[in-house]
């Protein structure tokens, strides 16, 4: 029997009590995704995701405007709204600094009506290396994944990158942080609008900031990567990009239809206030009690069908191919039990050219233990521009 070099003298027992152990270790990760799951998602402890309803004409408004993001509108929007963001010194070394800055969200103006006023306002926070000229370095944006209210995790995933010479610049979200409504339950978004609008501002920020970064900057390379939700915004705005940068998904789904539809997030939506909301648009009255929700015809199975349909539109699949795919590197966890391995395949397949690579673990765990691994891609994908 063929072993690895690395095996070589290893039995046929031993390797197989290893594989054994492998799969065990994959089978915790996994189960304890379900449990962090189940704890967040299937007590009734914490208000659901979408408890408002659907959000009413903003997300009529919604779907036509990112439909106008999809192929045949490829080079539409370009060069984006340009940003002078107002910054602050937060620290300052012999080697590196860290500033903060604030500019007005560069959405369509019906999207900035849409948004809530504490979104109005972006925030940034950019830690940069001082021994060379931005035109000698990189660097990459990080944008937020789902519950990430703050700069800080981003920063000590890109501190370490100084070193290299690539400079970090992380993006709040809106309605995350200090840009979060003050009627929202931490992460939990009220409408199905709220996640449409979250995507399409962040997208219209980052555009902005890669626009600023070369423009305004100077800097040489650029790349944006994200975790989680933040990833499929990552490839996004790198599918849109009219350059070449380096693009990085870690631990994203090919579209929201997966957590939300098919995973565990689907325990935290507010399902029975999504159908009583349809039902009154139905019946064009302001408001229905649950019972006459019950018996308006309107089935649960329905209302999930026009949420895989409206999510739909979060397909990353359906957007353009990058113009350097080989700059794209995908990172997957082994055993996530929130995003299948299927779906993270079917950007790769997509998107030919690209590369995925594995972490062993949960989605969870591997927010905390591969950060080596996520840095390194980011390095491999910088140095392929």
């Amino acid at each position: 029997m063929f072993f690895p070099p690395d095996l070589d003298g290893i039995s046929v027992s031993t390797t197989h009590s290893l594989n054994m152990v492998s799969v065990n270790l994959g089978l915790v990760h996994y189960v304890l995704d379900h449990i962090y799951g189940t704890v967040l998602h299937r007590t009734k402890l914490g208000t659901p995701f979408f408890s408002k309803g659907w959000g009413g004409t903003k997300l009529d408004l919604l779907e036509k405007m990112v439909k106008q993001l999809f192929p045949e509108a490829r080079s539409q929007n370009w060069p984006p709204t340009a940003v002078q963001p107002m910054w602050k010194t937060i620290w300052e070394t012999k080697s590196s600094c860290l500033r903060e800055g604030v500019f007005r969200t560069t959405c369509d103006p019906r999207l900035i009506e849409a948004l809530p006023p504490e979104s109005h306002n972006a925030r940034v926070a950019f830690l940069t290396p001082k021994s060379v000229s931005p035109e000698k370095m990189a660097c990459v944006i990080h944008l937020a994944g789902t519950g990430d209210h703050s700069f800080e995790r981003r920063l000590r995933l890109g501190g370490p990158l100084l070193k290299d010479n690539i400079a970090t610049m992380v993006l709040e979200s809106p309605y995350y942080g200090q840009r979060r409504p003050s009627m929202q339950h931490g992460s939990k978004l009220q409408c199905v609008s709220d996640l449409l609008l979250l995507g399409k501002a962040t997208i219209d920020e980052a555009r902005s900031l890669l626009y600023w970064l070369q423009n305004e900057a100077g800097y040489g390379k650029m790349g944006i990567c994200g975790l989680s939700m933040g990833g499929v915004h990552a490839a996004m705005v790198g599918s849109l990009h009219p350059t070449p940068i380096a693009t990085l998904p870690f631990l994203a789904p090919h579209s929201a239809v997966v957590p939300f539809c098919d995973g565990l997030y689907r325990h935290a939506t507010a399902w029975d206030a999504l159908r009583k909301d349809a039902a009154t648009l139905a019946q064009d009255v302001t408001s229905l009690t649950e019972d006459a929700a019950q018996k308006s015809g309107i089935t649960i199975e329905q209302v999930r069908e026009r949420l895989r349909s409206v999510l739909s539109l979060t397909d990353v699949t359906r957007f353009p191919v990058p113009k350097n795919p080989q700059a794209v590197i995908f990172v997957g966890a082994t055993d996530d039990g929130y995003i299948p391995k299927h779906s993270i395949m079917e950007l790769q397949k997509a998107w030919p050219g690209s590369e995925v690579r594995w972490v062993t673990g949960g989605h969870v765990s591997s927010f905390f233990l591969h950060n080596d691994a996520f840095r390194k891609a980011i390095v491999d994908a910088l140095d392929r521009l």
